[in-house]
């Protein structure tokens, strides 16, 4: 069910505590199933970009689908939808403005997604800037952000602005500190490396690579991280502090007035920014 609330109607969804299995698809996406409060073998699938990936991880961990998120229309967020609905009669939500498959039921900033048999609420947040109509769902101290926020990096701009997504991930910032964010590409080191780069003296970004590096080298996720921990290591998250700002003047050889000016330089230098071996392997980053 769909609810549209105005701000002063809206009251924060239950603080449960999600169980959230990553499923892994294609080189890097994972593809996030949402366990039901009230019933944990019920699951929402967000940006199923792989239908047979979940169908097989439905069958092996004896689960049922019970709904679909969609954050963006690209290919590997919507792959899956067709194929999934031909096994499976559930309710989909994606975003308002985008070209979608199956006929979902459209969602733009401050709806509600109420899945109330499932126990499942989230408010839907308005985030573009990689897409011209990416949503976010934000509920039960977790957000679903898709392609706009990644842990210590920002998707690219492929419709939106760099004024858009400055402000999308300014709003992100104002989520509550202990929320997780679970976005859908696993390129944490990479752009851990890169925010080295942009600020080398930062520890937090120095112990979280090398918490990162050690969950990979088991194969495990990096993710979900916390708006908190992007606020200490995420440049992009980071452009009113002095550093960052710092480093994207001398990035730019020329002083940057406003944080949209601060994005676009860093934006543009992460875009032709390659981590070497010796970074991704080592911890190793270069500072010129």
């Amino acid at each position: 069910m769909l609810t549209p609330q105005t701000a002063s109607q809206k009251n924060s969804p239950p603080a449960v505590g999600l169980q959230v299995t990553p499923i892994s698809a294609f080189t890097d996406n994972y593809i996030w199933l949402i366990h039901a409060p009230t019933q944990p073998q019920q699951v929402v699938a967000v940006d199923p970009g792989d239908a047979s990936a979940v169908l097989m991880a439905l069958q092996d961990q004896h689960l049922q689908l019970g709904g679909i998120l969609i954050t963006h229309h690209h290919a590997d967020h919507v792959g899956g939808v067709l194929e999934l609905l031909r096994h499976y009669n559930v309710p989909i939500y994606g975003p308002a403005t985008e070209t979608l498959p199956g006929a979902p039921q459209r969602v733009s900033d401050g709806d509600t997604v109420a899945l109330t048999e499932l126990g499942l609420e989230f408010e839907v947040l308005d985030i573009p800037g990689h897409t011209a109509g990416h949503v976010a769902y934000l509920g039960h101290n977790s957000l679903f952000c898709g392609d706009t926020l990644f842990s210590a990096g920002c998707g690219r701009l492929f419709e939106g602005t760099p004024a858009q997504m400055t402000t999308s991930l300014t709003r992100l910032s104002t989520v509550p500190a202990d929320t997780r964010v679970y976005c859908t590409h696993e390129y944490t080191l990479a752009n851990l490396c890169f925010a080295l780069t942009v600020e080398p003296n930062n520890q937090v970004a120095q112990q979280h690579f090398q918490q990162a590096q050690a969950l990979r080298s088991k194969g495990l996720p990096t993710l979900p991280s916390s708006i908190g921990m992007e606020m200490q290591i995420n440049p992009f998250m980071r452009l009113h502090i002095p550093s960052v700002q710092n480093a994207a003047a001398r990035q730019a050889d020329k002083p940057l007035r406003s944080a949209v000016d601060v994005f676009t330089v860093l934006r543009q230098w992460k875009d032709h920014f390659t981590p070497s071996p010796a970074q991704m392997s080592a911890g190793q980053w270069i500072t010129d």
